[in-house]
């Protein structure tokens, strides 16, 4: 870049030293905020609304840690793998192991949502981003170039498209990781969700698929007729949800608190979604002024599911050269009606 974009500026300067870089795009009554670091969504608002509608803040430094991963694109694989261990073509991979030591999570020590991605496009409604992803990061075999094309369109919906091409067959399973608040209050156990979804994974203590789907009727995972998010002595959630129907781009979830409703639109197979259970931020400088504590939002994360390498009748995030990976997601909030 030589020059400013009209609506670029400055957020702060990465641990590398590069700049870190916020792009306001808007349409249809809709404004959102992109970071280069991470291709992170740092804020999302509707004019008709007072308040940022995805948590986060106004200070680089806090994404380091304690923003981590809020609003950013996590890869190449997104989610847990489970002991940092992986097969692909006959050989054992050696992954990162980020998460207490024992499993490989977003990406591992410095995946796609912990790097600085690079400008490729922007105008008044869209930007497009870029990173490489070096062979041997986390431990992950293959060149991967990762772009993120966000764009708000005429009816205010935030689009995002990602796309990874590859040198060397590896895996390639980003997700988008926005927590999401649409009431502005502390706790979002209130809020109202519908997932397009007959089945759901089951997880271990370590927070790994135990394998097998299992029918979410009658149970905590049912929100296939709208449902309170989390009712009492309801068990945290950080499952993923088997989608119906498919690639097909279809609605898969919506969510709903006080007279706005989200609608989030997908061809990803599977919705990670965590309620927050154990956010704790303090002494941060939040959108919302107030601190961040258990069940402040929501992650609704289109992706793969997780742990796939180690499953074989998992949907593969086997990528190959040649081969475009590609991810479409669509947000919409709007107004209910009266």
């Amino acid at each position: 870049m030589t020059s400013m974009i009209s609506n670029e500026s400055v957020f702060g300067t990465a641990p590398d030293g590069s700049k870190v870089f916020r792009y306001v795009i808007s349409n249809g009554g809709t404004t959102a905020s992109i970071l280069t670091w991470g291709a992170t969504l740092q804020d999302f608002r509707l004019n008709s609304v007072d308040y940022s509608l995805v948590l986060g803040g106004e200070r680089f430094e806090d994404y380091l840690e304690k923003y981590k991963y809020f609003g950013a694109i996590v890869g190449r694989v997104a989610n847990r793998i489970s002991c940092g261990s992986a097969e692909l073509l006959g050989k054992i991979l050696t992954l990162d192991k980020n998460e207490g030591g024992k499993t490989f999570l977003h990406g591992g020590h410095t995946g796609s949502g912990e790097q600085n991605w690079k400008l490729e496009f922007a105008d008044d409604t869209s930007c497009k981003l870029s990173l490489r992803l070096n062979d041997g990061d986390a431990g992950f075999p293959g060149n991967l170039i990762l772009t993120a094309n966000y764009f708000v369109d005429d009816a205010g919906a935030l689009n995002l498209k990602i796309e990874g091409t590859t040198d060397a067959i590896t895996f390639c399973s980003p997700a988008h990781h926005s927590y999401w608040n649409l009431s502005n209050e502390p706790d979002v156990s209130k809020h109202v969700l519908w997932i397009d979804a007959d089945n759901y994974l089951p997880i271990d203590a370590d927070k790994i698929p135990l394998g097998a789907q299992k029918k979410v009727s009658g149970s905590r995972f049912d929100f296939r007729y709208g449902r309170i998010l989390k009712q009492k002595n309801d068990e945290v959630l950080d499952h993923n949800f088997c989608l119906n129907t498919g690639k097909k781009f279809r609605r898969v979830c919506v969510l709903s608190a006080k007279d706005l409703q989200l609608q989030l639109e997908t061809d990803a197979v599977g919705l990670q979604v965590y309620d927050g259970d154990h956010l704790d931020i303090r002494d941060s400088l939040t959108h919302s002024g107030k601190p961040y504590r258990q069940n402040a939002g929501l992650a609704i994360e289109p992706q793969n599911w997780p742990d796939a390498p180690n499953n074989s009748h998992f949907p593969s995030i086997i990528l190959k050269p040649g081969e475009v990976f590609t991810q479409n997601s669509k947000w919409h909030v709007t107004k209910k009606e009266a």
